[in-house]
């Protein structure tokens, strides 16, 4: 079992904390470098189209970034990250959002009862955590029957040579050498099975391209799990 530090969040999910926190205050522009403007506002766009998602949990919301895409279609939105300099950005940019709330939160191991949200948002999550298999069985947890899931994520997939390194060289030149469990070349399928181990059917599956690829996939919780 891995080890826990004095405020209960694991070693890993620590080094997690401390990586990300050192770019809280450029984290957006830094993003719109990397991966590029119009792939966040395609983002944006389609979350802004999600209707009806009731109550909601963000596992990493960062900055807000995309939580302000949902928060005018909810109607109440937990957004919570690991990163405490992530979440002072956050309360910040999501002031005007009279349902969002902020809260400090390990996706791995949330200190939430079960069955108490209607939907889980996780954007550029899945790929840069040591183990997603926890963050959507946790997901599951909290998610009420029938619930949604909404996960958006990075890819290299379907991205050729060229692009894939220049994207490579904007990242390293904003964010340094990545975790060494990052993941960013799922394919719709991979995406897809990890989801449905976790109890979830899939509604639906989309791969975003432009000068990075995201995949937008959305599911709906099962009355009862696969084992993962």
């Amino acid at each position: 079992m891995e080890a826990f530090n004095p405020r209960g969040m694991t070693v890993r999910a620590h080094k997690q904390e401390r990586y990300w926190s050192r770019f809280a205050h450029s984290y957006d522009r830094d993003g719109e470098y990397v991966v590029g403007k119009a792939i966040l506002q395609a983002i944006e766009t389609r979350l802004s189209e999600e209707r009806d998602l009731g109550d909601v949990v963000e596992f990493g919301c960062g900055t807000g970034y995309f939580t302000r895409a949902i928060a005018g279609n909810a109607r109440h939105v937990v957004a919570t990250d690991l990163s405490d300099e992530m979440l002072e950005i956050a309360r910040t940019q999501l002031s005007e959002f009279q349902n969002v709330t902020t809260r400090k939160a390990d996706c791995a191991s949330a200190d939430f009862p079960d069955q108490i949200c209607d939907s889980v948002l996780m954007a550029n999550l899945i790929h840069v955590i040591a183990d997603p298999a926890l963050c959507l069985r946790e997901s599951y947890r909290i998610l009420r029957n029938e619930g949604l899931l909404i996960a958006v994520d990075f890819t290299s997939y379907r991205m050729d040579l060229l692009r894939t390194t220049k994207l490579a060289c904007r990242y390293l030149r904003r964010w340094g050498v990545p975790p060494r469990h990052g993941r960013n070349h799922m394919a719709p399928e991979e995406l897809s099975s990890l989801v449905e181990r976790a109890g979830f059917r899939i509604k639906d599956v989309q791969l975003v391209e432009g000068e990075s690829n995201v995949l937008y996939l959305r599911g709906v919780r099962c009355a009862k799990p696969r084992s993962i």
